[in-house]
């Protein structure tokens, strides 16, 4: 099914692990990392970009294999580019969730971009 822009729900926001388009210059793919007890009352959530340009040998940014998360491609989670964004741009309905798994090889590659422990 392809996929559709609706109108958000009063009081929906973007939850940990959705893959959400956000309206930047154009719309934009980001794995939303922020608690969801942040994302309720913030007014930016924390995102991993996503790209399809491809990175075979750059552990920093793990693949997310095509159907993960609802994207359409293969895409690469940017965890050396950690940033928030207005969770206004968040586009409604999100494309998907990722895994557990899958969250789990993101949260990893930040641990390692940004030297925590």
């Amino acid at each position: 099914m392809p996929w559709r822009r609706a109108t958000a729900p009063p009081g929906w926001f973007p939850k940990r692990g959705e893959v959400c388009l956000f309206a930047l210059d154009k719309e934009r793919p980001a794995v939303v990392i922020s608690s969801d007890a942040l994302n309720r009352h913030s007014l930016d959530v924390c995102v991993i970009p996503l790209s399809t340009v491809e990175h075979k040998a750059f552990r920093l940014r793990p693949i997310l294999h095509k159907g993960e998360g609802g994207l359409e491609r293969a895409s690469w989670a940017k965890c050396d580019k950690v940033t928030t964004l207005g969770k206004s741009l968040a586009v409604f309905p999100p494309l998907g969730v990722l895994s557990g798994a899958a969250l789990a090889r993101i949260s990893q590659a930040v641990m390692l971009a940004l030297d925590l422990p």
